[in-house]
């Protein structure tokens, strides 16, 4: 399954204004809130490595920022020669606003390299409904 263009073509354009100059990896990505708006972030490093900000992380938070909590679709693209998927921290940060059916999907300039759900993605998940609370922070 293709990602859509319009987030393959905000993805590209987050990747190009990532800044990696330590890495020199620059990664672009976009979630689709279930409100149908786009949001995209690329990666941030700083020097004190812990300190650094995924493109993944970049993107929920400007989602967050326009009152969406819930994501419906998600773009990661990287140049790299093997598909690029979301490292550890980040399918978590992405489990909290997105549920096991969401597609992830992973690209490279050229386009769509795999898909995968987020249950897929990160399978046996602990997220906010194990803590009693709804996607909103509110329990049910």
């Amino acid at each position: 399954m293709d990602a859509p263009k319009d987030m393959q073509a905000l993805a590209k354009a987050m990747m190009a204004r990532a800044y990696a100059p330590y890495s020199k990896f620059a990664v672009g990505a976009v979630v689709r809130g279930t409100n149908g708006k786009l949001y995209g972030g690329c990666n941030v490093e700083n020097a004190a490595y812990p300190e650094s900000c995924c493109a993944e992380s970049s993107a929920i938070s400007a989602m967050v920022a326009d009152g969406e909590r819930r994501i419906a679709e998600v773009v990661v693209m990287a140049k790299a020669d093997d598909p690029v998927t979301p490292c550890g921290g980040c399918r978590q940060r992405l489990r909290e606003f997105a549920g096991d059916d969401v597609k992830i999907h992973f690209c490279d300039a050229s386009g769509t390299r795999g898909t995968l759900t987020m249950g897929e993605l990160l399978p046996h998940s602990f997220g906010p409904s194990h803590l009693g609370v709804g996607h909103l922070g509110v329990k049910p």
